[in-house]
C-alpha cells in the first residue's frame, strides 16, 4: 500500500502585531532619570546666577523642540529634516500678531495655530511620497520659509530679526520657571502620548507601514495626527522662545543649523524615549556654552562628541543604558 504523504505546509509571513502596552512599559531607570531631572531643575535657581539661568532657559525650549521631533522620527518613523519650519511659523506668527496689538496669550495661540495649519499643508501632500522624498520636502519647506522672511523683510525684519513689544518677564528666575514648567508639562504630555494606544500604533506604522495598513489602520491619518501634535509643541515653544528673547530671528528659530542641533539632540539622548531628547538638548546647549572660550572649536568638539555617541551607541545614551540593564 503506497504511503500517503501529507500536503506540504505553506509558510506564510506573519503580520507584525502592534507593540503591547507591556512592551511600552518604561524601564525603572527612565523614571529615576526623569525624577532626577525634575529635582535638579527645581534646584538650579538656588545655585546659579542670572546668566546660567538664561542658558538653561534656552536649553529647556530646545528640549521641547527635540521631544516634538522625537515623536515624529522615533515613533512615527517620519524623517523630518525641517523641524525649524514648524518652529519658525510659531515664532514669527506669534511675533507678527504681537506687533499687530495682540497680547502674549492670544499671540501664542495664533502662532501655534499657524504652525499646525502650516504643518498640515506640508504633511498632507508630502505623506503621499515614499522613501527620502518626505525628508527632502520638509527641508525645502525650511528654505522657502527663509526666502519668505528675507523677501518680506519690511514685516519680518529679514535677516536682522523682528522685535516684539512684549516679553514674558524681565526676571531671569521668572523666565526660567516659565521654560522649566513648560518643558515638564510638555514632556508629561508627549510621554503619555508615546505610551498610549496612539503611540503604540505610531510605532507600528513607523516600523512597517505596509503591515500596519494590513492590520486595518489608516497609516496616513495617524501620521498626520503625529505631525499636528509635533507642530503644536514646536510652534508653541517657538513662540515662547520669541517672547523670552524679545525677538524672532532666522539664527535662533529657522536656520538649518538649529535643525541639525535638534536632530543630534534626539539621536544623542536616545530616540523613542522622549526623556532622552531632554538630556541631548541640555547637553548640547550647556557644552556649547562651556566651550565658548574655544571659539570656533567649541562647535567642533561638541559635534565630535555627538558623532562618537551616534557611531558607537546608535540607541543613544538612554537606549544604551536601558539595554545594558536588560530592561
Amino acid at each position: 500500500m503506497p504511503d500517503i504523504q501529507p500536503p506540504p505546509q505553506t509558510q506564510t509571513r506573519p503580520i507584525a502585531a502592534i507593540p503591547s502596552r507591556s512592551a511600552a512599559r518604561t524601564p525603572r531607570a527612565g523614571w529615576i532619570i526623569a525624577a532626577a531631572l525634575i529635582i535638579l531643575g527645581a534646584a538650579v535657581p538656588l545655585a546659579l546666577g542670572g546668566y546660567w539661568l538664561g542658558v538653561f532657559t534656552t536649553a529647556f525650549y530646545f528640549a521641547v523642540f527635540a521631544m516634538a521631533w522625537d515623536l515624529l522620527f522615533g515613533f512615527a518613523g517620519m524623517v523630518n529634516f525641517g523641524p525649524t519650519f514648524l518652529i519658525g511659523l510659531g515664532a514669527y506668527g506669534a511675533g507678527l500678531l504681537n506687533n499687530a496689538g495682540l497680547g502674549i496669550p492670544l499671540a501664542l495661540a495664533g502662532g501655534t495655530a499657524a504652525a499646525i495649519v502650516g504643518g498640515l499643508l506640508l504633511a498632507l501632500p508630502a505623506l503621499r511620497l515614499r522613501g527620502p522624498y518626505f525628508g527632502l520636502i520638509t527641508l525645502v519647506a525650511v528654505l522657502l520659509l527663509l526666502d519668505c522672511i528675507v523677501i518680506f523683510a519690511g514685516v519680518t525684519g529679514g535677516e536682522i530679526g523682528m522685535m516684539v513689544p512684549d516679553v514674558l518677564s524681565v526676571s531671569a528666575q521668572a523666565n526660567y520657571w516659565y521654560s522649566f514648567g513648560f518643558m515638564v508639562v510638555s514632556a508629561a504630555i508627549l510621554f503619555g502620548i508615546s505610551r498610549s494606544a496612539l503611540g503604540l500604533i505610531l510605532q507600528a506604522t513607523g516600523q512597517d507601514p505596509v503591515e500596519a495598513a494590513a492590520l486595518g489602520f489608516n497609516v496616513t491619518k495617524f501620521r498626520v495626527a503625529a505631525f499636528c501634535i509635533s507642530a503644536f509643541f514646536s510652534g508653541l515653544a517657538g513662540g515662547m522662545l520669541t517672547f523670552y528673547q524679545g525677538t524672532a530671528s532666522v539664527d535662533t528659530v529657522v536656520d538649518l543649523s538649529i535643525a541639525v542641533q535638534i536632530i543630534i539632540a534626539v539621536v544623542f539622548g536616545g530616540r523613542r524615549t522622549i526623556v532622552g531628547a531632554i538630556l541631548g538638548a541640555i547637553f548640547l546647549i550647556l557644552f556649547d556654552e562651556l566651550l565658548r572660550p574655544l571659539g570656533e572649536l567649541n562647535t567642533f568638539v561638541v559635534s565630535a562628541i555627538a558623532l562618537v555617541v551616534i557611531l558607537f551607541f546608535p540607541d543613544g545614551v538612554l537606549g544604551r543604558l536601558f539595554r545594558a540593564r536588560g530592561q
